[in-house]
């Protein structure tokens, strides 16, 4: 009965991926609940307003009331209970969709003025259209070349800003083959309306020819030649301290380093970005500041090529 009267306030777009459900589910409840409440309130306002008319012009005026204690607690509480229900739904969804699982797959999205460039753990790179493989997780890790953008596709329901030198991520888990919208909701410029890209779900043996036709050498192997040249004086790979802290399995799960001053940091692409460019913004506990800042040496896909590589170890 309750998902009955819930699919009267349904609008979205055909769910494209695992937890398109349970986002409509949560929009459909606050929906509903802000209809019902409005509803009632307003009702009960025009009764009042009927009902303690002014009937004639010489009728006593009614007694000014400055509060009522029961009313007003009735007032507080019960709007206060709808409201941590609510956000126990909502909480729960956004902890999910905040939290890829191991093993996605990762695609590099850069956002420009106006459209989209992609780029696939093999190397091969896509404008405007974006292919993945049908049933498995995928996590959208972008930055932007200029303004602020905002990636939104509503059929997976995820939608997340996308800012000039920094990264941002999101990630889904398509369920159907077929082709959906890929938008921009944040203005951006005179051409925002015309910034639209496309999502292609394919099975895995037609995403296998797709990212296997012209691929360019994988980000991963320009990393490693980039950090060989410029990084393994200082850094080791099997765990050994040098002059800086050894980068093996830098990217596990979890990891943090703990900083000078006793300050803990996750280690992710925004915090191995910052210390490539800033290397002197964090220091790790244990260590000097040695290392030179690399800001105007390395550009934007060297660095994620590095972290690419990062990732492999």
């Amino acid at each position: 009965m309750l998902n009955w009267f819930l699919e009267l306030f349904d609008f979205m777009p055909e769910e494209g991926s695992t937890w398109a459900a349970e986002v409509d589910w949560v929009n459909n409840l606050i929906s509903a609940i802000s209809v019902i409440c409005i509803v009632g309130i307003t009702a009960v306002m025009l009764y009042f307003a009927w009902k303690y008319r002014r009937k004639s012009d010489d009728q006593q005026a009614t007694s000014y009331v400055t509060h009522n204690a029961t009313i007003e607690t009735v007032w507080t509480v019960i709007p206060t209970i709808i409201c941590i229900f609510m956000f126990v739904f909502g909480y729960k969804l956004y902890h999910e969709m905040r939290n890829p699982p191991a093993g996605a797959m990762e695609v590099n999205v850069q956002g420009f003025k106006w459209g989209w460039n992609f780029q696939y753990p093999n190397g091969k790179k896509s404008s405007g259209e974006l292919v993945v493989p049908v049933g498995e997780p995928v996590k959208l890790i972008m930055t932007s070349s200029d303004v602020i953008h905002s990636f939104f596709v509503p059929a997976m329901r995820v939608k997340e800003d996308v800012y000039n030198g920094n990264y941002s991520y999101l990630w889904f888990t398509p369920i159907r083959i077929g082709e959906s919208r890929i938008f921009c909701t944040e203005y951006c410029g005179t051409g925002h309306s015309e910034m639209i890209g496309k999502l292609k779900v394919v099975s895995r043996s037609e995403y296998n020819d797709y990212i296997n036709d012209k691929a360019d050498l994988p980000p991963a192997e320009i990393g490693q030649k980039l950090f060989e040249a410029n990084c393994q004086t200082c850094h080791t790979l099997d765990g050994t301290p040098k002059i800086g802290p050894s980068m093996q399995a830098l990217f596990s799960s979890g990891k943090k380093h703990e900083m000078e001053g006793g300050e803990e940091v996750e280690v992710d692409e925004n915090y191995v970005r910052e210390s490539i460019l800033n290397s002197k913004a964090k220091i790790v506990k244990g260590y000097q500041p040695l290392m030179p800042a690399f800001e105007g040496q390395f550009d934007d896909k060297q660095i994620e090529s590095l972290i690419a590589y990062l990732k492999t170890l």
